[in-house]
């Protein structure tokens, strides 16, 4: 039963990844906690190593769609590699071990709130026309604009355990003007290289303090799979339909979840 759970869990993972260019861990960390109860470090460990294999079939496809902008992800990876080994040693902290772990589960929670307001606002201003962020594409990326994207996007991904898309995305749409769907094909891209080194830290990590150590590596196993092919469809999906009633249905799922995990987090600290 338990398998049985993973690979749907994986399912939904995958469809949520390959369509929105995210690497599944908003998703993924909320239906773990739901399940099988809190246990933040265990499933952000999980988390990484998923968002690696739902990410690279999703890119695959992005490639082959031509919605990959290779010169701003050449100056976009190394930064972004950098910051989510420094995210990561954030989120091993003293102050996050033992119950300090609700600390995480908080700003986890936060996290949520802030992807369902942003999503809100971009469905909000698309539904009735508002102004959006729009701005000639530069020619190259600079390196001080692969900066201000790639750090928080890197920190987030190390210290909370997810892809940073959903912070990637808005901001390459900011700050280098590009449209959406090339946004969410460079987003993916840079989440193959930030789960790979993020997973490796933190499982890493997992492994030397906890006496379970390879618990992560038997829930990613039971993931991956169904993750795989969820994201071979999405980002299918993503180039051929609409996808604004989806991200009404992501955005509420976000809520929900964003709700319950800052509830029982702030319950704990209690």
């Amino acid at each position: 039963m338990e398998t049985l759970i993973l690979a749907c869990i994986g399912l939904f993972v995958g469809l949520a990844g390959g369509l929105f260019g995210i690497g599944g861990g908003i998703v993924l960390i909320p239906a773990l906690s739901e399940i099988f109860g809190p246990d933040q470090h265990k499933y952000q460990a999980a988390s990484m190593v998923v968002g690696f294999f739902v990410t690279t079939p999703a890119a695959f496809q992005h490639f082959r769609a031509g919605a990959i902008d290779v010169g701003s992800v050449r100056r976009l990876l190394p930064i972004a590699a950098i910051s989510v080994v420094v995210g990561v040693l954030c989120s091993e902290a003293p102050f996050f071990a033992g119950e300090g772990e609700a600390y995480l589960r908080l700003i986890f929670g936060t996290f949520l709130l802030y992807s369902a307001v942003v999503e809100g606002v971009k469905i909000v201003r698309r539904r009735f026309g508002g102004p959006m962020a729009t701005k000639a594409a530069i020619e190259e990326t600079t390196w001080s604009a692969a900066a201000m994207i790639a750090i928080p996007t890197g920190l987030v991904a190390g210290l909370l355990g997810v892809g940073g898309g959903i912070i990637a995305i808005p901001l390459q749409r900011r700050i280098l003007g590009i449209d959406l769907r090339r946004a969410i094909g460079n987003s993916a891209t840079i989440i193959i290289a930030t789960a790979l080194i993020g997973s490796f830290t933190k499982n890493y990590a997992y492994v030397m303090t906890e006496e379970n150590g390879f618990a992560p590596l038997a829930i990613a196993a039971g993931v991956a799979p169904t993750a795989i092919i969820g994201s071979l469809i999405g980002s299918r999906l993503t180039h051929v339909v609409p996808v604004r009633a989806l991200k009404g249905l992501f955005l509420i799922v976000l809520l929900i979840a964003a709700v319950r995990i800052c509830y029982f987090a702030i319950q704990s600290l209690g």
